[in-house]
């Protein structure tokens, strides 16, 4: 018995469907396998040792690549206060886009994941929800500090002063390019004429 035509085109549509799933099919394996093949990026460089009780205090953001509530921050500061639990509360002061502007704060808390360096921290803003934060670089005096991340995102470029000289800011921009972060989103953050401290 010879196959009716629309038992022909059902076999066809059949044929090319299973075609599809192939091809489908093939194509999801190469990625993944591009993926696991593709060379991963060297963890960011850490401080090899964090004093906690001199890191503590009060820190003048002089630049960073912001979060989306600081992409207008000025007057900005961090303070770190270690709490008697070993964890760190964090409370960041800031104005949105003028110096006279209402002053804001968020109230981050912080722990120390490697305890070895004290340079890996997690950040919590919202339970349960943790962020990466790690200490990259740290000056011997503790005068000013890189802080960012592994996705490389976010980095924020510290100090104990409202300013850093100009030769300084541009080491430390220099350092967080050859870190993998794109430098071009580096923002200046502007401090009030001689800062204001806590």
């Amino acid at each position: 018995m010879s196959a009716t035509p629309s038992s022909v085109s059902a076999a066809r549509r059949s044929r090319r469907q299973r075609l599809a799933l192939l091809v489908l099919a093939g194509g999801a394996v190469a990625l993944a396998a591009a993926c696991a093949s593709a060379p991963s990026r060297p963890p960011v460089t850490l401080a090899p040792q964090v004093d906690l009780a001199r890191f503590m205090g009060d820190w003048y953001v002089i630049g960073h690549i912001p979060t989306w509530p600081e992409r207008e921050a000025v007057d900005a500061v961090e303070r770190y206060d270690l709490r008697p639990d070993g964890r760190i509360q964090t409370t960041f002061t800031y104005r949105n886009g003028a110096l006279d502007a209402p002053l804001r704060t968020m109230r981050p808390v912080g722990t120390v994941v490697d305890r070895r360096s004290n340079a890996v921290w997690t950040m919590q803003f919202l339970w349960p929800f943790e962020a990466d934060y790690r200490v990259m670089r740290l000056a011997p005096d503790y005068s000013h500090v890189v802080i960012g991340r592994e996705k490389r995102d976010y980095v924020w470029i510290m100090a104990r002063t409202p300013t850093l000289p100009d030769a300084t800011w541009r080491e430390l921009v220099d350092f967080v390019a050859a870190e993998g972060y794109d430098v071009t989103k580096m923002r200046r953050v502007p401090q009030q004429p001689g800062g204001r401290g806590g």
